[in-house]
């Protein structure tokens, strides 16, 4: 029950978030979303800025465990594992940037209240991509963090151009044709 309320918190603050963006945000706004009185969200979050945190953890959670399980799957190929763990990353910026110009707050690195987050995330993709890389095998002269690093650097630009889903596949694809020993790039 408690459980599901921080829910309907975290759901009323993204509500909020998408309207008025992370500074503009009261907890009014949260509680009149929710249909509830102020003192009863402080019940679940401590302030506005709580509530803002566990929702940023909150969705990048989500997608981190999609990535682990894309990572884990061992009845794909280890190419098919390396995409997984990059569309999660790349799923996750274009679920917050779409909605509103506010939701890309909760991807800032920088930021005071998401950037630990933000860094956090990547460096569990960074040490799900070194695995699969260690386990899959590299070519000679590219270590496994430098492949995770390409990888890595790969989805950040598309997550700057348009359609950037639309090129997740041949992108990789076609680095992976280079990264993965060759009998593994050429996995059905």
């Amino acid at each position: 029950m408690v459980a599901d309320r921080l829910e309907e918190v975290l759901d009323a603050t993204y509500s909020c978030l998408t309207r008025y963006g992370v500074r503009r945000t009261t907890m009014d706004d949260i509680a009149t979303t929710m249909g509830v009185s102020r003192s009863a969200v402080y019940q679940y979050v401590r302030s506005k800025d709580d509530a803002f945190r566990q929702l940023a953890a909150r969705l990048h959670d989500q997608a981190l465990a999609r990535a682990r399980q894309a990572a884990a799957d061992q009845d794909v190929p280890h190419a098919d594992r390396v995409r997984g763990v990059l569309a999660a990353k790349l799923d996750l910026v274009l679920q917050l940037s779409g909605p509103s110009p506010h939701t890309a707050e909760l991807l800032d690195a920088k930021a005071r209240l998401f950037g630990g987050i933000c860094t956090a995330f990547t460096g569990d993709l960074r040490h799900l991509l070194i695995g699969l890389f260690r386990e899959a095998g590299a070519p000679d002269g590219v270590e496994p963090t430098d492949a995770a690093d390409i990888c890595i650097a790969l989805v950040i630009g598309l997550e700057a151009v348009p359609a950037g889903e639309r090129l997740l596949e041949p992108s990789t694809r076609a680095l992976l044709a280079g990264l993965l020993d060759p009998p593994l790039a050429a996995d059905p």
